[in-house]
């Protein structure tokens, strides 16, 4: 079964408003040409600073979610809005949410494990000087087949993406970030691995890459299919494109090198 994955790589600058307009106007360009899942990156409306975050954040029913849940509606699309600061009782979490075709949230994930990292000569960044992990697993159902969904530092883990392949997901997406030490080492590395082990598609999609921000992304969002062939890679700049991605390759594939998933 062919689904058609709308990837929007674009920046996030300073004007939380501004960043959700440009979102909105990418959502609705990318359904035009064609898209029925269409995927915003991780922290698409805000700065990716720690010690911002708590001013972008925003409660259950905030402006971005109506941006986001108005949007699917609006196109008649499945809609994985990247990922915004959550606040619930005072903590803060990286959180993305998931709407159907008439504007439901039909899941959310909380990102499981924060990205703090100390690279010498490289990346420090901490997550956990403000955010809280999630404790769940997400998968949830669509008209293409079951969809696990986790954020950028959650793909590390493969005995996560296991869980979620085990609970019947053929494809899994991570709205993610990764940056300018940890991306040529390891990001396409991780997304073929996750895709490899769980012989499903992996699809990341990044902020597109800006050398003046304090936190520069490695961009290059992409889509790898369940033989960990790279089906598209779009490179640094703000882009959004429309992939055809064949969700009976996952079966197919997993009869020719059976590994115990139905």
């Amino acid at each position: 079964m062919e689904c058609r994955l709308g990837l929007i790589q674009l920046a996030a600058g300073d004007d939380k408003a501004a960043n959700l307009q440009a979102a909105r106007r990418e959502i609705d360009r990318a359904v035009a040409a064609g898209a029925e899942l269409v995927i915003l990156p991780e922290m698409f409306c805000v700065p990716y600073e720690t010690a911002r975050f708590a001013d972008y954040a925003e409660a259950e029913g905030g402006e971005a979610q109506q941006m986001l849940a108005a949007a699917a509606r609006d196109n008649a699309c499945w809609l994985v809005g990247g990922s915004i600061c959550e606040e619930e009782d005072g903590r803060y979490y990286n959180t993305s949410y998931v709407y159907d075709p008439q504007g439901q949230c039909v899941a959310k994930h909380r990102k499981m494990h924060l990205f703090d990292i100390d690279i010498e000569g490289g990346q420090y960044f901490k997550e956990s000087d403000v955010l809280s992990p999630g404790t769940s697993l997400t998968v949830f159902d669509t008209p293409w087949g079951r969809v696990g969904l986790a954020i950028c530092f959650d793909i590390r883990f493969a005995d996560m993406a296991a869980a979620m392949v085990d609970e019947g997901a053929q494809l899994l997406i991570y709205p993610a970030s990764f940056n300018m030490s940890t991306g040529p080492r390891h990001w396409e590395l991780l997304f073929r691995g996750r895709a490899m082990d769980g012989q499903c598609y992996a699809v990341g999609v990044a902020p597109a890459r800006d050398e003046n921000a304090s936190y520069v992304s490695w961009g290059h969002s992409l889509v790898v299919n369940p033989w960990a062939e790279v089906v598209c890679d779009l490179g640094t700049a703000p882009e959004t494109r429309v992939v055809s991605i064949d969700l009976d390759l996952v079966q197919a594939v997993r009869r020719q090198i059976p590994l115990g998933r139905q």
